[in-house]
């Protein structure tokens, strides 16, 4: 039976990046991958600069398209907002190749690579049995990058208790005039569908496009009727081809811990999805390196190893996304209260999201106090 330090579950961002900076630690670390790499994986692809600012080494080769201008529009408004920034703020990937990259990357420094391994179940210890289609594999400790689903968290024994949103995302090929028109710029619809947003992300010769809802609504929402109005909008009548994917995102953390039996949640298996704008690979990369570091500062000691991650959590993530989730409710669920901003404040508003994108600023604490502020100013 092969035996690990770390046993990673999930070649994604998260799993992948955890894998890399263990790999340079000397520590024995394989990732358990149930698909054949590079491998297609739903998602937006819009790689915001902070998320790229945390990967260690070049991610040219596998970047589609850079913007250094953003797009937002408020639909049923005449409300526009761009930005401009002298470093991409927004870098277009293909998940395959994105993450297929961080995982060659990891194995250049000596990290198995164990595919086309479905993982079925979990006997825990001191050290755990992972039961795969392929065979038994023994580990110390278990990092779950398994995505917004995690199987692995459910047989460590977590309830439920991040929020998940939908999202419905189309790889789209239109034609040339419209492809043209489309692909100069990055382009968001808030209010595109009700508590949530439209995206045109250009790729090197197709659209992402969708749509996804940021707040919890009270009823069903049909995702397809939204995406459809979108594509009027965006002025596309006519398609080449098109390939759907329905997904979800969960934009709350856990409430629960962030590990048990040896066990480490990163990315959408912990719930670090951005509440504002459902941006996920940017805390993904960096929960997978702080759940890698805490495990080589604990010096493999369990106990250690959680309290590290614990704490590099609440000095990092967890406070940005637990005022994601109060800005969240206001920005989608108090639209005259928004567009207020957005119409009087525009360019500090699309500045200040920009920033985030960049890295250069976090979501601010005292949002209730700096919103009375711009309103007291408006009116007097």
């Amino acid at each position: 039976m092969k035996v690990f330090d770390v046993a990673i579950i999930g070649s994604g961002p998260a799993g992948a990046s955890a894998a890399f900076e263990l790999s340079k630690s000397g520590i024995t670390t394989v990732i358990i991958e149930k698909e054949i790499l590079p491998r297609y994986k739903t998602c937006g692809g819009g790689l915001v600069h902070r998320g790229r600012n945390n990967i260690p080494f070049d991610v040219a080769s596998v970047v589609e398209k850079e913007f250094y201008e953003v797009d937002t529009y408020f639909s049923n408004t005449n409300i526009k907002l761009t930005t401009k920034r002298d470093k991409p703020i927004i870098s277009m990937i293909m998940r395959d190749a994105f993450d297929n990259l961080i995982v060659e990357k990891a194995k250049e420094n000596g990290v198995t690579l164990l595919q086309n391994h479905k993982v079925n179940s979990i006997t825990f210890g001191e050290t755990q049995t992972i039961h795969t289609s392929e065979g038994d594999i023994q580990a110390k400790f278990i990092i779950a990058g398994d995505g917004a689903l995690s199987p692995i968290a459910k047989m460590a024994g977590w309830q439920e208790t991040r929020t998940v949103i939908p999202a419905l995302e189309y790889e789209l090929e239109v034609p040339s005039d419209d492809f043209e028109r489309l692909s100069k710029n990055v382009r968001f619809d808030v209010d595109a569908i009700p508590s949530g947003y439209g995206w045109c992300f250009p790729k090197k010769n197709h659209l992402s496009v969708g749509v996804c809802i940021l707040v919890k609504a009270n009823q069903k929402i049909d995702l397809k009727k939204y995406y459809a109005a979108y594509l009027k909008t965006l002025g596309i009548t006519d398609i080449v081809k098109e390939d759907a994917h329905g997904f979800v995102i969960p934009v709350s953390p856990r409430t629960d811990t962030f590990v048990r039996k040896n066990v480490f949640l990163i990315g959408d298996s912990a719930g670090f999805a951005d509440p504002v704008l459902a941006e996920g690979i940017s805390n993904a990369i960096l929960s997978g390196i702080l759940a890698a570091q805490s495990i080589i500062e604990g010096k493999l000691d369990p106990v250690r190893s959680s309290e590290l991650y614990h704490e590099k959590l609440e000095n990092s993530i967890l406070p940005e996304v637990k005022a994601g989730i109060t800005l969240a409710k206001i920005f989608y669920s108090k639209k005259i209260l928004r567009n207020f901003v957005a119409k009087n404040y525009g360019s500090v508003l699309s500045n200040a999201m920009t920033d985030i994108f960049m890295g250069a600023r976090t979501y601010p604490k005292d949002y209730k106090k700096k919103i009375r502020e711009k309103i007291k100013g408006a009116i007097f």
